[in-house]
């Protein structure tokens, strides 16, 4: 007997699936599966996979047409990651202090999302800090301007929670981001039941430890499905040639139709309408910044 159902975590070879007609499964990977060469990862969380039943045992027999995935470069750069499938979104929680919001990771994550044609919104998490709301505000105005839906929240007094919470409510979303931003914190807030584990920073490195260790779809209380990822420092696009980068920065890409030449890659062209615009204030500088460092492999 088959069935189909969604894989909801992946843990040492073992799949746990829940399925369409109800329960889940623990399962393991047909071995033509396994030998199939898939780079980035052959059965990951959100996949929607067809299981063979026979008795206690369940085998993943077939993995069905993915809908969107979110892949990411791998360690090093020398492979492709896919961290979930499926996703109707991504919500990139960053902190506003404790660690300090990086403007670098932040726009190599949107691109990543953007590369993936995902929508994205950025949380920016821990306004209860001192000295939180005034190093927020600056960042919610740029990437607003730019077009991005920004909550300003807090796992601690519930600011932004409602908001986060009509988000997750739109398909399936993914929390992404560094380690120690609260991805868990605001999950537990948003559904108590859960009770995930959550750390504190480094205190040598000022860094967050890593508490979620694996990719893992939770179900809310209300039916949402919530994609809770491990943090993570290595973030880079995969996939996405040179000359298609601008693609991945929506205010970018605007301007580049105005180039005088097609094909543009608004670094030292002539009458290129991306540098002027970030000489005279309309793209962030730090954004074109960040642009040009992935655009020449220094990022």
């Amino acid at each position: 007997m088959t069935s189909i159902g969604r894989v909801h975590e992946v843990l040492g070879g073992v799949y746990r699936v829940r399925l369409d007609s109800g329960g889940s499964v623990d399962s393991s990977l047909r071995g033509r599966l396994k030998a199939k060469p898939w780079k980035g990862g052959r059965v990951v969380i959100g996949d929607r996979v067809r299981v063979a039943l026979n008795g206690d045992d369940a085998t993943v027999e077939e993995v069905l047409p993915r809908t969107t995935v979110f892949l990411r470069r791998g360690a090093y750069g020398r492979t492709a990651k896919v961290m979930a499938a499926n996703l109707d979104r991504v919500v990139v929680v960053m902190s506003a202090r404790d660690p300090d919001l990086s403007l670098g990771y932040l726009d190599r994550i949107l691109a990543v999302c953007e590369a993936n044609a995902l929508p994205c919104t950025l949380a920016i998490n821990k306004q209860d800090l001192p000295g939180a709301r005034a190093a927020s505000e600056p960042v919610r105005e740029l990437y607003r301007r730019i077009g991005y839906e920004v909550v300003l929240a807090s796992a601690e007094s519930g600011l932004g929670l409602e908001r986060l919470r009509s988000v997750a409510v739109r398909g399936i979303c993914a929390l992404v981001g560094p380690s120690g931003t609260g991805k868990s914190s605001l999950l537990n807030r948003l559904d108590p039941s859960l009770g995930l584990r959550v750390g504190e920073l480094s205190r040598k490195t000022g860094t967050g430890r890593h508490t979620t260790v694996t990719s893992r779809l939770l179900r809310l209380s209300d039916g949402t499905l919530v994609a809770d990822t491990p943090g993570f420092g290595d973030v880079g696009l995969w996939g996405v040639p040179a000359g298609r980068l601008d693609r991945c920065f929506p205010e970018i890409r605007a301007r580049g139709e105005s180039c005088r030449f097609r094909g543009c890659g608004h670094l030292r062209e002539p009458d290129c309408a991306v540098r002027e615009n970030v000489r005279s204030g309309g793209i962030a500088r730090s954004r074109y910044t960040h642009y040009q460092a992935l655009l020449e492999g220094t990022d």
